[in-house]
């Protein structure tokens, strides 16, 4: 494991309840997410294969509403708390400890992967390894949601996350590293941030050919 990893895994280790409570209401606060995620699942249904992995799931509120939206959903994260939260939390689904770029699922066998801000962490040099990997876990037609902080300049800035430092990046740059992948872009949503750091809040939904 990467020393980045490494003390990304100890940071979300150490502050499990307090993330765990930050989100206890899903996106109940977040209708823009909430509606991309929703429309995320419904085009997942849509090609006939339910089975969804949450990469970066954190305490499993979104490995949950994805299971309410009629998926066959799983979560994975690198922190083993956070995995430990998620599973009393949700005790009828499936969590498990796994890295970005080994995910512990077989080619092609899923029709969809939400990564909601949890590449954030991830230097821009690392990226396309992470993508390549959710591309060869995607089946022909299935689709990856990531959700990311986005700038307006041409590269992609380095922050100080509150858990673990962090990158912003402009969403024209993280389409091509998609299309780079082998995935087509096909929607984008941009709005207004939640927080006071002045990034955009950036959605994307791509489709694996």
């Amino acid at each position: 494991m990467l020393k980045h990893q490494q003390e990304t895994r100890a940071a979300y280790d150490g502050v499990v309840e307090l993330y765990a409570s930050m989100f206890a209401n899903g996106l109940e606060t977040r209708p823009f997410a909430r509606n991309m995620i929703g429309t995320f699942a419904e085009l997942v249904r849509d090609t006939g294969n339910p089975r969804v992995a949450d990469v970066g799931c954190g305490p499993g509120h979104l490995t949950a509403m994805l299971h309410d939206l009629g998926l066959d959903a799983f979560g994975l994260d690198l922190s083993p708390a956070m995995v430990d939260h998620a599973r009393r939390a949700h005790p009828a689904l499936r969590f498990d400890e796994a890295r970005m770029e080994a995910l512990p699922v077989e080619d092609g066998a899923l029709g969809g992967v939400l990564a909601h801000y949890s590449m954030i962490h991830t230097p821009p040099g690392e990226l396309p390894a992470l993508l390549a990997e959710q591309v060869r876990v995607l089946a022909p037609g299935g689709l990856l949601m990531v959700s990311f902080f986005g700038t307006e300049g041409p590269e992609p800035v380095r922050f100080d996350h509150k858990v673990a430092p962090a990158y912003s990046w402009p969403p024209e740059r993280f389409a091509a590293l998609l299309a780079g992948a082998g995935l087509v872009t096909f929607a984008r949503l941009l709005h207004d941030p939640a927080t006071e750091r002045g990034f955009l809040d950036t959605h994307l939904l791509a489709r694996r050919p």
